[in-house]
């Protein structure tokens, strides 16, 4: 294959795994020349991206993610669908939550012709990892993959930066007792357009279905995302495959739903206004730490703040002075 980018973009609308790993890794590369070499791939790309069902996934530790996402994946490639894993993972292997050993755990669905899995970094900030893995999101688009399922590794403001990327956000839940929704933040179940209460078999099957009815109960409660769409609550067995088949009938339900009266049109727009604007205060924060006048000033300015000599707002004036004036 020619390095030249309309044969590297040939590639990828083939299918070319080679040609779209190499393609993220630029995209993701801390290199200038490697990152602009992707960018101008990504341009050329951009007319045939969009078709995907885009569907976001998070969940707590231990709730069975990998195995979930692998049972979800195996049953849409049996139906003769293209998919695609990314995984939003602002986090460090020293402090745990990397997923970086996911394509083993995902072991049946790697093999598969029709599956392609990609694990985020496992360090940097969130919003550039968030801004890679929409960029890796579009390459697997235009080489025909049209299910992408995007997981979060870490908690918190990841959820959200997912939520803002899918068409469909998936809370993960696992079977327990009443004081399960105590550990659920209502942020994330405002977020939610379904949820899923995973290991319903075996001695969990009643604590699954009782979960699942908590849930149902609590989501009744909160004023939807969307005029269209209740969320539901499913239970699952992802190691026995069942109730896979109601999750995916649930998305395109959702789908169908959003389609009818104009929102899934609407929320792309405003995802892809969303995330242009993140990137320009992502650039402008670049540009601001790393102007000679301000750059010369924080560490001075840090160690004030820090032994409470000036207070975090004249010290941020000062830098924005120092930026200005420079």
């Amino acid at each position: 294959m020619s390095d030249a980018p309309e044969d590297v973009c040939d590639a990828i609308r083939a299918g070319d795994r080679r040609a779209i790993a190499r393609t993220i890794t630029l995209l993701e590369s801390t290199r200038a020349d490697h990152a602009e070499r992707g960018q101008t791939i990504l341009d050329a790309l951009v007319p045939d991206t969009g078709e995907a069902v885009r569907v976001g996934i998070t969940g707590p530790p231990g709730v069975g993610k990998s195995t979930f996402i692998e049972a979800l994946g195996l049953h849409l490639v049996d139906r003769g669908h293209r998919v695609a894993v990314l995984a939003v993972d602002p986090s460090s292997p020293v402090t745990g939550g990397s997923i970086l050993g996911d394509k083993t755990r995902m072991e049946r669905l790697a093999q598969s012709e029709a599956a392609f899995i990609r694990p985020s970094p496992s360090s940097g900030s969130l919003g550039g990892v968030a801004q890679r893995t929409r960029e890796s999101m579009l390459v697997c688009e235009a080489a025909g993959f049209d299910v992408v399922i995007v997981e979060t590794v870490g908690i918190g403001q990841s959820e959200v930066t997912v939520a803002g990327m899918v068409d469909f956000f998936l809370v993960l839940l696992q079977p327990g007792s009443g004081d399960e929704l105590q550990g659920i933040k209502k942020g994330v179940l405002e977020l939610a357009d379904g949820l899923v209460v995973n290991k319903a078999d075996g001695d969990s099957q009643a604590l699954a279905e009782r979960a699942r009815q908590e849930h149902e109960r609590a989501l009744s409660l909160l004023r939807p995302l969307s005029p269209s769409w209740q969320p539901r609550v499913l239970a699952v067995s992802s190691l026995k495959g069942q109730g896979i088949d109601d999750v995916w009938a649930m998305v395109l339900a959702h789908r169908e739903a959003l389609e009818e009266s104009g929102e899934a049109a609407k929320r792309r727009r405003e995802q892809t206004r969303s995330w242009m604007w993140s990137l320009v205060d992502e650039g402008l924060q670049q540009a601001f730490r790393t102007h000679p006048a301000v750059a010369a000033r924080i560490d001075e300015l840090e160690q004030q703040v820090e032994s409470l000599e000036t207070t975090p707002a004249r010290a941020a004036r000062a830098l924005l002075d120092a930026f200005r004036s420079g």
